[in-house]
């Protein structure tokens, strides 16, 4: 790993959400270097408090109520716990901002202007602070109001519509990928966003400006060609299960030993060498099936020829044949795939840890990977109010301060 700053190094992100989205962009830019201070609640009379994710997914009867989501979501965060409720907690919030390259918050329109945090009122202090504003609906629109979960935005983005098979109900990915796209997107648009900030200027007098994220939007610009295609020929795509309409072969198969396959034959040199492979030299050479064009038609054919080969032999002996034509296939990897896989291990995809207790702990590794300043793990998620001490401190508040604050519940 290059010994270099990282390339967010000197950033500060203000962060004040909670769960998902808002904080797996932090994430992302805490693991490139960003100083990313997140504001959680203070606990209560009974230990409860912060991020909820903190207890989300809980599998580790030693982890003392602290998921291991958390130790991945939160890594290389400063935790500060805050009540913005307390007039001395809105204060801190503000001279935070005031300091802040980037604030990322999750919550509904209005919530922040109603706390004396939106964004009118702290760029009066900070003209620069980029704020990114992650919501369901977006800050604008007749449905701003209205609550969104990343499975509300998978919904209306059009994902859940075409995910799963013709004759059943739409079906959901098992992760939570509408929140992940808004934070990918977030991501974006605040370096987007630093960018400008810091051709106009940089961060004394640069111009700032709201990044306006929007779960249902997020994850709608993937929905490739379907407006268009709607628009123009009122083609209303729909559930095609393992299959990708229009692209031919692309599918998921059934070997004989019982287990699946993903065979990608759909360029034109690659389907050809694919035919060849499994012995269907006639529908390799067939001048009707030598472009994606003249193989939609004979979609079912195709794919009958395939899942008849695969049909035939175990996964192990279709994966050798089909790599040494040089098909684009794979088996379905679980996570103990993920592990035992000689390629995840060559590119270095896993890390290891201690939780407080010294107990291991395997993290995925940070991804992108850049050459010269790569991100890294720096700690796991930390333990409520971990840092409030060093960043009050930072400041300027005494430790008599910083002790009142703490016997007032401000933090």
């Amino acid at each position: 790993m290059s010994d270099r700053k990282k390339p967010l190094a000197g950033v500060k992100v203000l962060e004040i959400g909670t769960l998902i989205a808002a904080p797996f962009a932090a994430r992302l830019l805490a693991e490139f270097g960003a100083e990313v201070i997140k504001i959680e609640s203070p606990a209560d009379a009974e230990g409860k408090g912060g991020d909820p994710l903190r207890s989300w997914r809980k599998l580790y009867p030693a982890q003392g109520g602290t998921s291991l989501w958390w130790r991945v979501q939160a890594r290389n965060k400063k935790s500060l716990t805050l009540n913005l409720k307390h007039p001395e907690g809105l204060k801190i919030a503000r001279q935070l901002a005031d300091e802040a390259d980037i604030l990322v918050e999750n919550f509904r329109p209005g919530a922040l202007e109603k706390l004396g945090l939106g964004y009118e009122t702290l760029r009066q202090t900070n003209p620069s602070l980029i704020m990114v504003r992650i919501s369901g609906y977006g800050q604008d629109g007749p449905y701003k109001d209205r609550p969104g979960f990343g499975a509300i935005g998978e919904s209306m983005g059009g994902m859940r519509f075409i995910t799963g098979y013709p004759d059943r109900p739409p079906v959901r990915v098992g992760v939570s990928l509408g929140d992940s796209l808004a934070a990918m997107h977030a991501v974006m648009g605040a370096l987007m966003a630093l960018r400008h900030r810091d051709q106009t200027g940089g961060k004394n007098g640069g111009e700032g400006q709201v990044v306006d994220v929007a779960l249902y939007e997020s994850v709608f610009n993937m929905m490739e060609s379907m407006v268009p295609e709607y628009a123009m020929y009122d083609l209303t795509r729909s559930r095609t299960g393992a299959s990708l309409p229009g692209i031919v072969p692309s599918n998921t198969y059934v070997c004989g030993d019982g287990k699946h396959i993903v065979i990608g034959g759909n360029s034109d040199p690659i389907f050809k060498r694919l035919m060849q492979a499994i012995g269907r030299s006639d529908m390799a050479n067939d001048p009707t099936l030598a472009t994606n064009d003249g193989r939609v038609p004979h979609t079912e054919r195709i794919d009958a020829a395939i899942a008849d080969w695969c049909g035939q032999r175990n996964i192990d002996d279709a994966l050798a044949v089909l790599q040494q034509a040089d098909v684009p296939v794979s088996k379905i990897y679980s996570v103990a795939d993920m592990l035992a896989d000689e390629h995840f291990q060559a590119r270095q995809m896993f890390e290891q840890h201690a939780l407080p207790d010294g107990a291991p702990i395997t993290l995925p590794a940070i991804v992108p990977k850049l050459s010269v300043t790569p991100g890294g793990t720096d700690w796991l998620g930390p333990e409520l109010g971990a840092h409030s001490n060093e960043v009050l401190q930072a400041l300027g508040y005494s430790d008599e301060e910083i002790a009142r604050l703490k016997a007032a519940g401000t933090i």
